[in-house]
């Protein structure tokens, strides 16, 4: 919170690799992820009751001061409204809700008169525009100057929206007209849901995740529990709690056990069609769904809360952080992290639920590898690739809102909070409504709009909170033994089963055709994709492809085995592609003054040394070769001789580069574009393939790094003339890199320490998969040709420097793991300033910069001055405190 003070503000958000503000518009565009940007200083307001939460009443007094005084909700800017509303009006009413707390408890806030409630209203007004269609759901986007069919307002063109924007706004506009007095927001909110409401399938009760907000059709039919839908459930619950609007409840119960009949499959929650909701929609699951198993503590279902809670928690020990999506069988099919908060969610409300002080050891992990991977000198950087390490220049608003809120709140005792927490409800960014707002101003007769209501087992409707004694009846392992069973879910997942619709099909006949037998050149299989609707195209590439148009098919039995041999096929394409691709690799500087914390992901090559079959990777100094395309004899061979040789891409082919500074006596290789400015942002990282001829030859390891990460080495070349790099599949600890050698000693305070780094980098390995069995998104394997540059003459065989994709998107710089064993911890009770050494919950330094001085890594302002200047007042700060609160 101090670094975005200090580095961000006034901007949404900080980017904690650079130490800057992230304003919408001067940063290369993000797409629908900046549309939470509005230049309203989201951060700060996104964080206002969570410092008072942490206790920090005096800084909470501050930031009020600064959004009062600062903060300009009328900008010509296009913005999300589900975001804005969860995160900025959500955070104004929170911050509102504990402004007149503490004001009555006469010790601070005495001068707060309403500001937050006013800016509230405001913002509420300003999004009301976008209810302005003939369904009642809201546009995705509105501008918060102009609205939305205003001709300046660039949006107001868009057909469709996610049931989780158009679902999610009843408690933020509901509380709104609560304490004002003004019925429209809630009435406007209401109406959202009951067209949702109406539009469910009706035979499955469950909902898609795109619908058409002009004629209530749905767009993407498929159903979950994850992203698109999540906070749908979570606020029809929650109302309920918040307003005590008994249809709220109803429909809740209707969809969860529409939900817990389809898509939960324990321990897993997997998407189905909504019209045939026995066939999975998909193989993988995504992290937002990580939310549910506290949905379901609210609803008093404990026992598959904790089984799904603690398959995540697997995941999670095999890859450090929550994949943005994992598959069936626990591979990475997303690899980015972006610090969600959500599985942090469920620990705190399961350990509410249950005192298991299990999930205190959860919460505990979960902070290690926060700050054991995720710290940089300026704060917390998402993930880029859980695999690699590799981080991105990101932390979003919701990362100070909810997760060191519910951190704190996990581990927190009566005694540590200035209030009661019970006395208010989380809205889905984690904001505190007041529990009384359920008696005040109820402009909305509670009328049941609940209509066709289906009777279902009377359990799932049970209308009071649950009561623990009969949940754990005096059995304190009554929540082990749920988790016992899969505690080894992940490392030993074996095949999938038959599948529920197969399962349901008995000893009915078999499917006609399965697409591990076809072949396209079988007539006889010909004809069954035909009458299942199937149809088979043949394309230039000599590739095929199906399509399936279920309409086609000779019956609807039929056209489900179509849909099921459809599955069949994606999974097995993907699955053939994945084995065919190798993960990203790590470049990581250990030299003085990184000691390892910059970490580059890297494309591998399809040649050379293989380094996710040697762990410990290839150590050694760089040297640039001349010439420095590498495409002739080494001429200075005396200085690469047993280093790392950096060259230039272009102009002959790759496995030419490697075989001459192999030559040379290199012990490894690393290309660098020479398209000048490329980098991770915009283009796919690739894979470098090698030249049609036999490459056994070649036995030093390859690697291949874009424009804007390659000069991050070169510039520190020019800074420090020896720099020692580690080639490996993925970023060491510094426990790793440095066994065995002189260890500064701000960096390892002693031996014992280092025992136990050591110890715990090897329970982490045990949990990481190997490199060859964590697939990502899938891409084409084949080698793509690249044009010669420079001049160069092409080679019968291939074109110069042939790529091919590697198994991740994109790779950029990131500062890596933060030395996780700072001091011990700060006496309980000791009073400290808001934004200094040791006063974060999980802060191990403070950077300090001076009042001019701004921290970058743009290669045109002298990026490793600054940047060095911070690791090094990191590295006193290291060497001056004795004490930390962790």
């Amino acid at each position: 919170f101090c670094s975005q003070q200090e580095h961000a503000y006034p901007a949404d958000e900080l980017m904690p690799l650079t130490c800057r503000g992230r304003v919408r518009g001067q940063e290369p565009s993000r797409g629908d992820v900046d549309d939470a940007l509005g230049k309203f200083s989201l951060t700060l307001i996104d964080t206002l009751d969570t410092l008072v939460v942490l206790n920090k009443t005096k800084e909470f007094e501050e930031a009020v001061k600064k959004v009062i005084k600062d903060v300009n909700l009328d900008n010509d800017i296009v913005v999300s409204v589900f975001e804005t509303n969860i995160r900025v009006l959500g955070g104004l009413l929170g911050g509102h809700s504990v402004a007149i707390m503490l004001k009555e408890k006469g010790e601070y806030m005495q001068w707060y008169n309403g500001e937050l409630l006013h800016m509230a209203k405001e913002l509420g007004y300003k999004l009301l525009p976008a209810f302005n269609t003939t369904s009642g759901l809201p546009y995705p986007r509105v501008n918060l100057k102009f609205g939305v069919r205003h001709p300046e307002a660039r949006t107001g063109t868009e057909t469709d929206t996610c049931t989780a924007c158009a679902g999610t706004l009843i408690l933020e506009f509901a509380a709104l007209s609560r304490f004002t007095g003004t019925s429209i927001f809630e009435e406007y909110a209401r109406k959202a849901l009951d067209f949702i409401w109406e539009k469910r399938q009706r035979s499955s009760n469950l909902v898609g995740v795109t619908i058409n907000i002009h004629t209530g059709d749905w767009v993407r039919k498929d159903s979950g529990v994850g992203a698109g839908i999540d906070s749908y459930y979570e606020y029809l619950l929650k109302a309920y709690v918040l307003l005590g609007d008994d249809s709220f409840l109803e429909r809740f119960n209707t969809h969860y056990d529409a939900i817990m009949r389809y898509i939960s499959q324990p321990p897993l929650l997997l998407d189905v069609h909504i019209h045939k909701p026995m066939l999975n929609a998909r193989t993988w699951m995504d992290s937002l769904l990580a939310f549910f198993p506290g949905l379901q503590v609210l609803k008093g279902d404990i026992r598959p809360a904790i089984e799904t809670h603690e398959m995540l928690y697997q995941v999670i020990k095999k890859h450090n952080f929550l994949p943005e999506a994992f598959t069936t069988d626990f591979r990475v099919h997303w690899a980015q992290h972006p610090l969600r908060p959500e599985f942090a969610e469920s620990t705190y409300f399961l350990y509410k639920a249950t005192g298991d002080p299990y999930y205190l050891e959860v919460g505990k992990t979960l902070i290690e590898n926060l700050n054991k991977y995720a710290r940089v000198p300026c704060g917390f950087a998402a993930m880029k690739d859980v695999r690699t390490g590799s981080h991105e220049d990101r932390m979003d608003s919701f990362f100070l809102a909810e997760m060191f809120k519910y951190l704190y709140l996990l581990f927190a005792d009566k005694e540590d909070m200035i209030f009661d927490i019970e006395d208010y409800i989380f809205t889905t960014e984690a904001h505190l409504l007041p529990l009384w707002l359920s008696t005040t101003n109820q402009t909305i007769s509670k009328k049941n709009t609940t209509t066709e209501y289906t009777e279902l087992d009377d359990s799932n409707f049970d209308w009071t909170c649950p009561n623990t004694q009969i949940l754990f009846p005096n059995d304190p392992m009554f929540a082990q033994s749920i988790r016992e069973p899969l505690k080894n879910v992940v490392d030993k997942s074996c095949p999938r089963g038959i599948s529920r619709a197969e399962e349901s099909l008995g000893s009915g006949p078999k499917p006609p055709l399965r697409a591990r037998d076809f072949m396209a050149s079988n007539p006889e299989h010909l004809e069954i994709l035909k009458k299942m609707g199937v149809s088979l195209i043949h394309l230039k590439d000599g590739r095929v492809q199906l399509v399936q148009h279920a309409v086609q098919a000779a019956s609807s039995l039929d056209a489900e085995d179509g849909l099921r041999f459809m599955q069949e096929m994606i999974e097995l394409s993907s699955q053939q592609q994945k084995e065919q691709q190798l993960p990203p690799r790590a470049v990581q500087i250990v030299s003085h003054p990184f000691f390892g914390r910059v970490v580059l992901t890297a494309g591998p090559a399809q040649f050379g040394m293989d380094l996710s079959k040697h762990k410990a990777g290839t150590r050694g100094f760089v040297a640039t070769i001349k010439p420095y395309n590498g495409c002739s004899e080494i001429t200075n061979p005396e200085a690469v001789k047993e280093k790392i040789a950096l060259m230039q891409r272009g102009q002959c082919m790759f496995a030419e580069k490697a075989r001459n500074v192999q030559k040379a006596g290199a012990i490894g290789g690393i290309v660098i574009d020479d398209n000048e400015g490329s980098s991770s942002d915009t283009a796919p990282l690739f894979q470098m393939a090698g030249d049609g001829k036999n490459t056994d030859d070649i036995t030093i390891p390859m690697l291949f790094l874009f424009n804007k990460e390659g000069n991050i080495i070169l510039d520190a070349i020019r800074e420090y003339e020896a720099v020692e790099v580690l080639l490996s599949d993925k970023a060491k600890d510094r426990a790793t890199i440095f066994k065995g050698k002189m260890i500064p000693n701000y960096i390892i305070d002693s031996n014992l320490e280092m025992e136990n780094m050591d110890q715990k980098s090897s329970e982490n390995d045990s949990h990481k998969p190997n490199s060859e069995e964590a697939p990502s998104e899938s891409q084409d394997a084949g080698a793509v040709g690249e044009e010669p540059k420079g001049g160069g003459e092409s080679s019968a065989v291939g074109d110069p420097d042939p790529l091919s994709p590697a198994s991740t998107d994109s790779a950029r710089v990131s500062v890596a793991d933060e030395d996780p064993h700072g001091p011990e911890s700060t006496e309980a009770g000791a009073p400290e300033p808001a934004c200094t050494p040791g006063d974060s919950q999980l802060q191990e330094q403070n950077t300090q910069t001076e009042p001019n001085s701004k921290a970058h890594w743009d290669s045109k302002v002298q990026p490793m001055e600054s940047i060095l200047a911070d690791w090094n007042e990191d590295i006193e700060a290291f060497e001056m405190m004795e004490k930390d609160e962790l």
